[in-house]
């Protein structure tokens, strides 16, 4: 009996893509990006205020890209869809009408289920959200073998690659202390292995308050900036920025928040000891790496008052901070 022949694909006949970003470098599209942390840290509400943006078409942060807003799949199996997911995402100012969910009444959703490709196909959804990750593994699935993780993951990743949507897994990290990251996440290694981008969310012991995204892995493309956000009952959630806080920093709580707002609102305070061109502001800013979007943040945080002399604007501090 003749053997039959492997099927060969020859590199040249592979035609080059270039990887395409939801929000680069952080998520790409067409492949799978993890959220972990502790729980409590912050994973749901980072994730759905950044739906809130992507639903509205509004600038993700720290950058400049203009977007049209997209349709977003979210599941959660943690909390209420009517009591607790719509309800902030309304707070966080969310297109609802472009979030849709699975109805799992019937059947409980799993990573592999082909649901999740056939609403893709049918709402046009750039992004999915499964929440937490370990929800949606399987009842037969051991997540800390790795021979029953790497299948589920493969056919997860396949279907990421044919739709080109951005598929997020937000998941738990474990209790162990002193470990590197990737082996803090429950369950098998494999998962933060198979996942091209992993972000880690977590808070600062200095202060309880803020809340910080770093990016600890990236196989494709130079790892981001940390992103600081700030999260409690009196304000609610608030984007705050680029930082210097490093996963490690995460990991042991150390560490301090100095923020590009911050640096910008210094800056503001030396610049405005007297009335200047808000446009040598915008130089400035930009001398440092600092956003206008940030530099708008500054300004607002600092109730810094603008004033039209003929054909220029000026910007100047209140008299109470001068």
């Amino acid at each position: 009996m003749q053997k039959k022949k492997n099927k060969l694909i020859r590199m040249s006949d592979i035609e080059t893509e270039q990887v395409q970003w939801l929000w680069y470098p952080f998520i790409p599209y067409g492949k799978i990006t993890i959220i972990q942390g502790d729980p409590g840290e912050g994973k749901t509400s980072f994730v759905l205020a950044m739906i809130a943006l992507l639903t509205t078409g509004k600038p993700l942060p720290e950058d400049k890209t203009v977007a049209e807003p997209i349709r977003v799949i979210y599941q959660s199996a943690e909390d209420g869809l009517a009591d607790t997911i719509k309800p902030r995402l309304e707070a966080s100012g969310a297109d609802c009408s472009r979030i849709l969910v699975i109805d799992e009444s019937v059947k409980e959703l799993t990573l592999c289920d082909e649901r999740l490709e056939q609403a893709v196909q049918e709402t046009g959804a750039k992004l999915i959200v499964l929440d937490p990750l370990q929800a949606y593994l399987g009842g037969n699935v051991d997540m800390h073998r790795a021979n029953e993780v790497r299948p589920v993951f493969k056919r997860l990743c396949a279907i990421a690659d044919r739709t080109g949507c951005a598929i997020i897994l937000i998941g738990h990290m474990n209790k162990a202390q002193g470990l590197k990251s990737s082996y803090r996440g429950l369950g098998s290694i494999d998962f933060h292995a198979a996942a091209r981008s992993v972000l880690l969310v977590g808070r600062l012991k200095s202060e309880p308050s803020v809340r910080v995204v770093a990016h600890d892995k990236s196989n494709l493309a130079p790892e981001g900036k940390s992103i600081a956000f700030s999260l409690d009952a009196e304000n609610g959630f608030q984007w705050i920025g680029y930082c210097d806080v490093s996963v490690d920093d995460i990991l042991s709580g150390t560490g301090s928040v100095q923020t590009k707002t911050v640096q910008m609102e210094n800056e503001l305070r030396r610049m405005l000891i007297e009335p200047v061109l808000a446009e040598d502001v915008f130089r400035r800013a930009a001398e440092l790496d600092i956003s206008e979007r940030t530099v708008k943040i500054a300004k607002k945080n600092l109730d810094i008052q603008s004033d039209r002399i003929g054909e220029h604007w000026y910007w100047r501090l209140p008299e109470s901070r001068v």
